[in-house]
């Protein structure tokens, strides 16, 4: 139904959108994920021409929207949008919220256009408030008023732009029922939203946006159960990280623990687990570099909130060593404490780097 290709967007010397590619069939409903500022809603704005894009194609049903003899006006009619400000009109009811679209821009008759707003009132739940007023309202009750808005004009497909930003946590089960309805009924649907259960619980396929494209996609069990690059494990896992790089063997072992116990503290790790990152640090430093040898390390302690655990991983390039393995420390008490304190103890070969990963006890 929607066929987009090469995609891009410019805002002067920022690059918002670049070389975006995607197909989304009829009847799909799709989540879009990722940080703030990766172009989530300029993408929706652009499949609607609220913003024109620098570059690329879009495709709907096979129409180049982007030609300059396409009729914008039919297209927005056919792409709806709701946004998570709802922008009803505070000086109108809701039935006159849902009917005025029709009356002015489909020429509806004022009796036929509020015979077809009572139906979608009801539809949404909210029939017996098509007199109030926008301010009488909860959070939810108006942005149901504009997915009725919105069906008034008979769209073929349906942007959301963070429907349940602005909402409770108890008012969002509200809006997502009505937009499970929607799916049920076979609408097209493209939903922004920072919400993950909410894009879990509505979407059929979702798509990680980062650097200004799809990252990666895949159904909401692929995404959310077993993410396959970093940038979305990052994301999808909430995992908060610290880095550091020790470039001599002269490096300032005070300075780096003193930034590690931060970084521990910082997240609520009490005193003993600070205290068993530092001795598993000076253990695996020690080992990854034996007999006097020595390369680069690169250090990365994260801590995952969705999952509460926190990882240590150690890196150096140069021949491939497996320090747990490989030396005459095996044996040695040093790996006794490593093993003790740790969980998922591990080594891989990855991009011609040795690394070692664990998991840091926390009992």
């Amino acid at each position: 139904m929607i066929k987009v290709e090469h995609l891009s967007k410019k805002f002067g010397d920022l690059t918002v959108l670049k070389d975006l590619n995607t197909k989304i069939e009829k009847g799909e409903v799709i989540a879009i994920i990722g940080p703030s500022g990766t172009g989530k809603s300029v993408f929706l704005r652009c499949l609607n021409l609220l913003e024109k894009p620098t570059g690329g194609k879009i495709f709907v049903d096979g129409v180049d929207i982007l030609d300059k003899n396409t009729d914008i006006t039919k297209i927005r009619q056919r792409m709806g949008m709701v946004f998570q400000s709802y922008n009803l009109f505070v000086n109108f009811t809701v039935l006159e919220n849902v009917a005025i679209g029709p009356i002015k821009l489909l020429g509806q008759s004022k009796a036929e256009a509020e015979k077809r707003a009572m139906e979608l009132l009801k539809m949404v739940g909210l029939a017996e408030r098509s007199q109030s007023f926008p301010d009488e309202l909860s959070g939810g009750q108006k942005q149901r008023v504009a997915i009725a808005r919105c069906l008034s004009m008979d769209p073929e497909i349906i942007l959301f732009d963070e429907p349940t930003s602005a909402l409770d946590p108890t008012m969002v089960s509200e809006v997502v029922a009505v937009i499970r309805r929607l799916a049920k009924d076979g609408m097209t649907m493209i939903i922004v939203s920072h919400e993950m259960e909410f894009a879990r619980n509505v979407a059929k396929r979702v798509f990680f946006m980062e650097e200004g494209g799809i990252y990666e996609e895949g159904t909401p069990e692929q995404i959310f159960n077993d993410p396959q690059k970093e940038k979305t494990k990052t994301f999808i896992n909430r995992i908060r990280s610290f880095q550091y790089h020790i470039a001599t063997p002269d490096y300032d072992l005070y300075a780096m623990n003193a930034e590690i116990e931060a970084f521990c503290e910082k997240y609520g790790f009490p005193k003993k687990v600070r205290h068993n990152v530092l001795l598993l640090l000076e253990e695996l430093l020690a080992m990854m570099n034996p007999a006097g040898q020595w390369s680069e390390i690169d250090i990365c302690l994260s801590y995952s909130e969705k999952y509460d655990y926190l990882n240590l991983t150690i890196e150096n390039s140069g021949e491939k060593f497996n320090p747990l393995e490989d030396n005459d420390l095996f044996d040695d008490l040093g790996i006794a404490i490593i093993r003790n304190l740790c969980e998922n103890l591990g080594y891989e070969r990855v991009d011609d780097k040795n690394r070692v990963s664990l998991i840091v006890k926390k009992g």
